[in-house]
Order: C-alpha cells, then structure tokens, then sequence
C-alpha cells in the first residue's frame, strides 16, 4: 500500500485529535486496513460509520458504510465515493465528512476540526508545512521498503501458483467423485470436505492462505488495468469473508463456504446447521444417510453495487418444498430485494436469516424429486416475478404453492 507512513501519521493525528471522549466525533478503532469511528448528532444520537482503507488506497478512496439508514448519514458518506486526488487521503475524508455531517444535522462544527487542515498541495517555495516535512523524511525509508515489498510478493506469487496448482486439483479430484450424485448440478462443487476437527488449525491457516491468494489477485488485476466488479464492492466482501474466517458460527461449523472459481464475487455456502426441533433438521439427517450429504447448499452471487444492492440467493441441493422456496430454487424473502435490504447487513447475518426462515416455513426435503428443476435461470425469473407482485401488492405471507 503507498504511503505506508504517511497513513499512519494521518491515523495518529485523527487519534489524537478525535478522542473517544470526544463531545461529536470519535475515533473508535483505527489501523493502516479499517477505520471505525462515531458521529454524536442532535440530542446525544450516535452513529457508528466504517471504513475500509484498500489496497489501491490513497489512488482510490476508503470505502465507507454505516450502520444507519437515516438519510442525513447516507447522503454523507456517500459523498466520500466521489473524491479524488488528495482528498482520497483519510485524514481529508474525515474532515469532509464530519463536516457533511454537522451541516446535516445543523450542529456547530468542532473547533479542533480546524488541527485537520494539513495541505497536501505544495506551500509557497521555502515554506514548507510540518506535515511535508514529515513526509520528506520518512519517503527514503518507504522508498526501501516498497523495494523489499516487491521481492517479497514475488516470492509469495510463486508460492501462491504452487498452492493454486494443488488446490485445482484437489478440485478436479472432488467435482470428479461428485459429478454422479450431482449431474443436475453445473457449480464447481465440494459435496462432502471430510475435513477433521483436528485440522482446525490447518483450516485457519488455509483461510489465511485464500485472503492472501485473493489479494495478490487484486494486485495483479489492478496492474494489468483488467479490473473486475468494482473497488467498493471488492473491499467489503473481503472484510466479510474475513470476518466470517473468524466468526463463532463457522468456526463451530454451523456453515462453509467455497468461492465459485476463486471469485470473491460468488459464494457457495454450505448450511449444516438448524433448529434441531425442526423436521428439516430430521430430513438433512435422513438426507446423510440417503446420499451421504448433510448439508443444504445456497449459491449466493454479489454484483459491483454491492453493499448498496443485495446479493441474489438461491437453493441449490436439495430439492425443498415450504420454507418460501419458490420454484427454481430462489427464496421469498424481503431482506434480498432492494425495498428490504440494508447495507449495513452481513453476509453471516443472511446465511442465518435465511436458516431461521426455511425453519419457519417448515422446509421439507422432497426424497426422490425429479433432478434438474433447480437452475439459475429458473430462479432468476421466479424472483424476478415474485418482486413484480410484492412491488405492486406490498409484501404479506406469501400463498402455500410459494411457500
């Protein structure tokens, strides 16, 4: 990442400035890859907003979301999408946003607001500000760095095409032993990982190994000018994959989660977990000794607009009836349109929603259904009619042969 040191100068100057006692804006957690920080607006309201500083950081800017849905905090951050050049630089997106925000909410700006005015244009010659002298000092050492940097990633990209190249065909070796028992099926698929508990650790350093890999793709993208999705989009679907790496849920293996293709654009995630009360959890175990699966397998797909659009989700294996599965194998759920989805959901928090749904719509296993009726066509056009509906009648229960 460019300007290493300078971004820790910025981050440290924000500390100090922006204390977590601060009376209106307060850094709460800040490192050279996130930053999270909170506004207190009128009458005491606090709101949370998050940044994640990305690899072409300060080329393109943080991406910045919020918890929040109120408008005054939206229409602010989204202004931080639109900046260039020097005002990409942390330090600068705070100053317009906290000065976004004041003006929304008609709250007085802080008068420590002003210690954020560090120019990064040049000052007038035999003038230069403390922050380029700063800068100047500490650009040699970054210069050494960056250098070293290079020789490093070199090495890492050769050992990430030696681990590329076993994990394809630890891939072939699985959809080949797969492709029986999931003809219908045209996903790059891992039916049954038979990982063991033992290997937890083994597990976590493989997730390690696939954030590294999937950056070192980014890098590579963004050099060769093929860059695909976008910037926004790439940065908090990494941050949701990592953070998932880490949850509870998945580390106790209530789901998994295989990336179609190595995209982190598509998902196929493995729902091993419901409320063992259920007659779905009774069905899934009936469904292991049937055909050896355990699991009910979502595909879920992200486009470029995402966190601001949901992502689609469909069922893929096994066959459900109930549960709001339309035909297709798409899910009735309000959550997944853009009338009910927030950017501030997770991913982990859909897997789970969606695991509490087809529970509540008493999902049922359908044992010796016809294969070949779930696809992604099938499912694009079921949700795209049933949207059609809602979007005219508003949402209600939908009818039984829906769910």
């Amino acid at each position: 990442m460019a300007c290493l040191n300078t971004l820790k100068l910025e981050i440290k100057t924000l500390e100090q400035i922006f204390t977590k006692s601060h009376e209106r804006f307060r850094i709460l957690t800040a490192s050279v890859d996130e930053l999270s920080c909170r506004f207190i607006g009128r009458n005491g309201k606090q709101y949370d907003i998050h940044a994640n500083i990305t690899e072409t950081y300060p080329s393109t800017p943080p991406v910045w979301f919020a918890e929040s849905e109120e408008t005054s905090i939206t229409n602010a951050v989204q202004i931080l999408t639109n900046t260039r050049g020097h005002d990409n630089h942390v330090i600068n997106q705070v100053d317009i946003l906290l000065r976004e925000l004041c003006r929304l909410h008609t709250v007085p700006l802080p008068p420590d607001l002003d210690n954020l005015a560090i120019p990064f244009q040049p000052y007038a010659p035999g003038t230069p500000s403390p922050y380029q002298a700063a800068h100047q000092a500490v650009h040699h050492l970054h210069h050494q760095q960056q250098q070293q940097q290079q020789q490093q990633q070199q090495q890492q990209q050769q050992i990430d095409e030696i681990d590329s190249d076993c994990d394809d065909i630890e891939d072939d070796v699985a959809e080949e032993s797969d492709q029986d028992s999931e003809a219908e099926e045209d996903l790059p698929l891992e039916m049954d990982d038979g990982r063991n508990a033992a290997k937890k650790d083994e597990m976590e350093v493989e997730h390690l190994a696939t954030l590294e890999r999937l950056r070192q793709t980014q890098r590579q993208d963004y050099l060769k000018g093929s860059v695909s999705g976008s910037v926004q989009a790439t940065d908090r679907l990494m941050k949701e994959l990592r953070d998932i790496y880490r949850s509870d849920s998945f580390k106790s293996n209530m789901y998994s989660i295989e990336l179609v293709n190595d995209s982190i654009y598509e998902w196929n995630i493995r729902l091993m977990s419901v409320d063992p009360d259920s007659p779905l959890h009774n069905d899934l175990v009936l469904l292991k000794e049937k055909e050896g699966k355990d699991s009910i397998l979502l595909n879920i797909m992200f486009k470029e607009t995402y966190p601001f659009e949901p992502p689609f989700v469909r069922v893929v294996h096994p066959i459900i009836s109930g549960g709001y599965v339309l035909v297709g194998g798409a899910i009735c759920m309000e959550l997944l349109t853009k009338q009910g989805w927030s950017s501030a959901y997770t991913v982990e928090a859909v897997i789970m929603q969606i695991a509490a749904t087809l529970v509540k719509g008493k999902a049922r296993i359908q044992f010796g259904a016809t294969k070949g009726q779930y696809s992604l066509a099938r499912a694009q056009q079921s949700f795209k009619s049933l949207v059609q509906i809602h979007e005219k009648n508003g949402w209600f229960t939908p009818p039984k042969e829906d769910g």
